[in-house]
């Protein structure tokens, strides 16, 4: 995937990650896009365990990767702080 594509589906994971876990009124843009895009890394992570492939494009499936990435970051964070 290109680095626009990169930034697009962080933008979207990082998003539905923030409204879920109801921090959308605290962070911006540029934090919903660095959450969603560590969030694909650590979504690809939990899937390649549980034997599934990770973020494979931009497509549905990503984004959903990814954005259970970026609650279980959400979480972390929240859990640590």
């Amino acid at each position: 995937m290109g680095v626009i594509a990169w930034i697009v589906l962080g933008l979207i994971a990082g998003w539905l990650a923030s409204v879920f876990m109801k921090t959308d009124s605290s962070q911006g843009s540029l934090t919903d896009i660095i959450v969603g895009i560590v969030g694909a890394f650590i979504g690809g992570f939990v899937m390649n365990l549980l034997g599934n492939t990770g973020v494979t494009g931009f497509n549905l499936y990503s984004i959903l990767v990814a954005t259970v990435g970026a609650v279980i970051l959400i979480a972390i964070r929240r859990a640590l702080a």
